[in-house]
């Protein structure tokens, strides 16, 4: 007589291993922009961080926890560490960062049919990142206070190419992805 079989499901927690490379690729698509083309590309003092764009881009696509989005925020000022920059700032600000990201990417913001999340949740989040590296800058490197206005514009441009960047790239890698 046969026996009868029964079929037990797991619970699966953190990330499955496509999204790990998901996020792993683009973190390193970041990095190498961001050292490249990040250097040759300057609007007036801004330009724009790959690094950032790759981590708000990950967490829309794979939509991880809030304890799995300060990882890659912490990952992100790892790889900010080999590049040309302050070091160690970076650890704080792309984990606020990245937990900046987590936080906008459950408010909707759709403009007609258009998902414009992608965009204001970037922004946000690079606002927030590039706004703490700019304080820990002062805090820790002793800068005057009085220079913090001047990098307020380039925060913000900042800001805008990133969000644009990520909005442009996020339905087209959205679709290829289901």
């Amino acid at each position: 007589m046969a026996e009868k079989r029964t079929i037990q499901a797991t619970a699966t927690t953190g990330f499955s291993i496509r999204d790990l490379i998901l996020v792993a690729v683009l973190l390193a698509a970041g990095a190498v922009l961001k050292l490249f083309v990040g250097s040759v590309i300057n609007f007036f003092g801004m330009k724009p961080n790959f690094i950032i764009a790759s981590y708000c881009l990950a967490i829309l696509l794979v939509r991880p926890k809030l304890l799995e989005c300060a990882i890659i925020g912490i990952l992100a000022g790892a790889i900010c560490q080999f590049l040309p920059g302050t070091p160690w700032l970076n650890f704080i600000s792309e984990l606020l960062g990245a937990v900046a990201m987590y936080f906008m990417i459950k408010v909707p913001f759709k403009f007609s049919k258009m998902d414009l999340n992608p965009a204001l949740a970037t922004f946000v989040s690079t606002v927030i990142s590039g706004g703490s590296f700019v304080v820990c800058l002062f805090l820790f490197m002793h800068m005057e206070t009085s220079g913090l206005v001047a990098y307020v514009p380039i925060v913000l441009g900042t800001a805008a190419i990133g969000a644009v960047l990520v909005q442009l790239l996020y339905i087209p890698l959205k679709k290829v992805l289901k």
